[in-house]
């Protein structure tokens, strides 16, 4: 995997024909890495995709954080080693918490947003926080928050993958993500965002249930929401050619639009 500003990533272009659609960029989840999103987005045949692993996870190296705001501070300083004018920040849960973040601090730089199963402020239950943070507990604490990541039909399969690549995570790592989550809220801030946004949820999400991801939708001015039938938190995994049909959809929008004579800044 190539590397840029100290993150590993994955990368694909699929040529420069169809360069005139915007770069995306995907954001993984806590405890997560970049292979949490399937190849069918990882692939999209129409689009340049980067999928970096955040410090401390997967290939990175460093400790990881505990904030989230420090969290899209990498994304920036990543898009910056990569030259990267502007990007579609996608991200799933705390991925998705750092679109927002990175959408309020560098807006200039979003091209878009693709939001799935996150919220404005991802609190997280102080049981959890406490097992994460303690050698016996650890695991057990993987379980339950594995056991809420999927709807009940999911693949023993998908699961498994799951569990294995949070258990890889350094304990610390994985704690701080969760703190981070934890510590977030930009619900006041969401009508400041003024960036063509799409939401994603699945309607057996545990972990940040539809009301989150409505809120989101009601917050943004034009944002669209999209709720996958049955599918829970990690709705990617689940329905990974209904997500990447909707979110080459929302490419493909983005990629239409013109810039309006009223939409100009005047020059004086």
């Amino acid at each position: 995997m190539p590397s840029a500003s100290k993150l590993h990533y994955f990368f694909h272009s699929p040529g420069d024909r169809h360069r005139k659609f915007p770069p995306i960029l995907l954001i993984h989840g806590a405890g997560g890495n970049y292979s949490s999103w399937p190849p069918q987005i990882r692939r999209l045949p129409q689009c340049v995709i980067y999928a970096p692993d955040l410090p401390g996870h997967g290939r990175s190296e460093g400790v990881g954080r505990q904030n989230v705001e420090a969290y899209a501070d990498d994304i920036h300083d990543f898009m910056d080693g990569l030259k990267l004018r502007s990007a579609v920040l996608t991200g799933v849960s705390m991925g998705g918490a750092i679109a927002l973040q990175f959408a309020l601090k560098y807006p200039k730089q979003a091209a878009g947003l693709i939001l799935l199963g996150s919220g404005s402020r991802l609190r997280v239950a102080p049981a959890i926080l406490t097992a994460l943070g303690s050698p016996n507990l650890f695991e057990s604490a993987v379980d339950t928050i594995n056991e809420n990541c999927f709807s009940a039909d999911v693949s023993p399969r998908i699961k498994e993958l799951s569990k294995a690549v949070m258990l890889e995570m350094r304990p610390t790592v994985m704690l701080g993500d969760f703190q981070a989550c934890d510590r977030f809220d930009v619900t006041a801030q969401l009508p400041e965002i003024q960036i063509p946004t799409l939401i994603l949820c699945g309607s057996e999400d545990k972990m940040t249930p539809p009301k989150y991801s409505e809120y989101l939708k009601e917050s943004i001015a034009g944002a669209q929401l999209k709720i996958l039938e049955g599918a829970g938190h990690m709705s990617m995994a689940e329905q990974p050619d209904v997500v990447a049909g909707w979110i080459a959809e929302f490419i493909s929008q983005l990629s239409k639009r013109k810039v309006t004579p009223s939409s100009r800044k005047v020059k004086r």
